[in-house]
């Protein structure tokens, strides 16, 4: 097992901006793939599957981070705390509803004492 976390920021754009905040999206990532710790770090879109067939919101970016410390210090960086502040709390910002969420590849407990 490992310490990377795996992260899921989906975002749900206003009517009529999804390729306006698909770009603003995109254009964190020149700078993110640079930061310690950034193994993965790409923005999609939804497209649609017969064979996946499940909802979602219509863009999401997939990030793999060496561990929590690394994520955590991204989360920080001005440029990304100013794109949340500008996209996703402003009223004038171009989404609607986000939902970011941290996985782990451990189970619950791994590697824990055995007690008794």
């Amino acid at each position: 097992m490992s310490k990377k976390v795996y992260c899921i920021a989906q975002f749900q754009p206003k009517a009529g901006r999804e390729q306006e905040l698909f770009q603003a999206l995109q254009a964190l990532e020149p700078n993110t793939l640079r930061e310690d710790g950034c193994i993965q770090y790409v923005v999609t879109r939804h497209i649609p599957s017969n064979f996946a067939p499940g909802e979602s919101f219509p863009i999401a970016f997939n990030e793999i981070w060496a561990d929590m410390a690394a994520f955590e210090a991204h989360c920080q960086r001005e440029e990304i705390q100013s794109f949340f502040a500008q996209h996703c709390e402003a009223e004038t910002g171009a989404a609607e509803k986000w939902n970011v969420c941290v996985y782990s590849d451990e189970p619950s407990n791994y590697d824990a004492p055995k007690l008794g």
